[in-house]
């Protein structure tokens, strides 16, 4: 007579420590090599009003515009020469200081432009936004 082994259900279990192992050395690995940037901006609100009173010393005012139009000291001038405009008048007046007013619709990257421009070469400035649409008029 044969006898027929009796067979039980077949223990298929995985083994998932090796697997774990693996997912926790990448998880690891992906923390560490991670790398978190601080992002700088230039940060676009008005300065509070101080109690101090006004200084009596001259403002040069720059001014762009919606068009991206420059403007300094209500002259109309090209983004380019605004640090030979602003040099001539504070050659003028050595005390004096820069506003730079800028249009909501102005392009960023000339407002940039120009506020590095003022602080590589010392000029005190400061940027305000812009009340009107039409800065130069």
């Amino acid at each position: 007579m044969r006898r027929r082994k009796n067979r039980s259900a077949d223990n298929s279990d995985i083994d998932m420590t090796p697997m774990l192992d693996i997912v926790f050395i990448l998880l690891i690995f992906f923390i560490v090599t991670a790398t978190f940037l601080q992002e700088e901006g230039v940060d676009m609100r008005p300065p509070p009003p101080s109690d101090e009173p006004a200084s009596d010393n001259p403002v040069i005012l720059v001014q762009l515009d919606n068009q991206n139009r420059v403007f300094v000291n209500q002259e109309s001038t090209s983004e380019f020469r605004v640090l030979a405009a602003v040099s001539r008048l504070r050659a003028e007046q050595p005390q004096s200081a820069v506003l730079i007013e800028v249009a909501d619709d102005a392009r960023h990257g000339t407002m940039v432009m120009i506020w590095d421009e003022m602080r590589a070469n010392n000029i005190p400035e400061s940027i305000s936004r812009a009340a009107g649409s039409d800065a130069g008029n």
